[in-house]
């Protein structure tokens, strides 16, 4: 197997800093991508992180283009274009822009690039992720998009600095849609092999759940303009990692379904394998009915704004 080819379309803060994170791992070649009217923009960015890689004994290259065609041949595509949320903003007041910016990407990525898989990180992630795979015609489990990976993390350091223990010994599992309605299951969280449950009272548990699920919200509202940009990024190397080395470590990723968990043509965060191929298997949780009470909403809700837009 040759070197990995990862192109990364949004040249904004997300999409920058994944492109360092990517070349910190030494994970593959990496092509920034934007509009081009800003292509010497990203190409400055591209390299300035380039020329760190020898002080990072890293072997990526990185290069900043407008032009498609460059990404030719990438065996990952991350997509962190698409406009942000601002303060007071829904995620889903953002679907009909990024919609039309999502059409057009995975237009052209799936023109240069047809062996490639997809990761999606375009708010709202679960109606994106879904309208991206069917823009662009791939199997289905090698479109996905970021949602748990970012609110577990949330949730970890959180938990970690209740408890005062090393987040890295925390483990979470949120599922559901990326926003108010998620569903972290802190029956299955634990620090070690303990359970979380029996190490924090209850209400302390349930203000860290509150605020794992603003957690996107708080820092847009402490930034006042822009949104949170190095937790994401590190969120999408991580899920890039498994892809492109085979990892085959288990995430909750957005995925798209056809029957799993009992839904059909709606894409939804759950728990799955990432490898090679994308999602290599969508894993079977058994969910409590309170639990599969909220993923029910969740996505009566993803469904009747994607009806909009099939």
């Amino acid at each position: 197997m040759g070197i990995n080819k990862i192109t990364v379309v949004g040249g904004g803060n997300t999409g920058i800093t994944t492109a360092f994170l990517l070349t910190v791992k030494n994970l593959g070649d990496i092509v920034v991508i934007d509009l081009p009217h800003i292509a010497d923009v990203v190409k400055g960015k591209a390299l300035d992180i380039w020329e760190a890689a020898p002080l990072l004994s890293s072997g990526s290259r990185v290069v900043g283009t407008g032009d498609y065609r460059d990404t030719a041949d990438s065996d990952l595509v991350i997509i962190t274009a698409g406009l942000p949320r601002k303060p007071g903003m829904t995620r889903n007041d953002l679907v009909k822009a990024n919609a039309e910016i999502i059409r057009d990407v995975v237009t052209q990525t799936v023109k240069y690039s047809p062996e490639a898989v997809i990761l999606i990180l375009t708010n709202p992630v679960e109606i994106i992720t879904q309208l991206a795979r069917q823009y662009s015609g791939l199997p289905r489990l090698r479109v996905l998009g970021q949602a748990g990976v970012l609110d577990g993390a949330r949730f970890r350091a959180f938990a970690a600095a209740e408890l005062n223990v090393k987040a890295e010994d925390v483990t979470t599992l949120v599922l559901g849609v990326h926003g108010d309605d998620m569903l972290p299951l802190t029956r299955l969280s634990t620090v070690g092999s303990v359970p979380l449950e029996t190490l924090l009272p209850s209400e302390r548990l349930t203000e860290i759940v509150r605020r794992t699920k603003g957690g996107g919200a708080e820092i847009v509202n402490l930034l006042g303009s822009g949104s949170a940009y190095f937790a994401p990024a590190a969120a999408l190397t991580a899920m890039a990692s498994s892809i492109l080395l085979n990892e085959n470590r288990l995430f909750a990723a957005v995925a798209c379904l056809d029957g799993e968990y009992g839904y059909k043509d709606v894409a939804l965060n759950l728990p799955v394998i990432l490898g090679r191929n994308g999602i290599e298997k969508i894993v079977d949780l058994p969910l409590t009915p309170p639990e599969k009470e909220v993923l029910d909403r969740s996505v009566s809700e993803v469904k009747a704004i994607l009806a909009a837009y099939a």
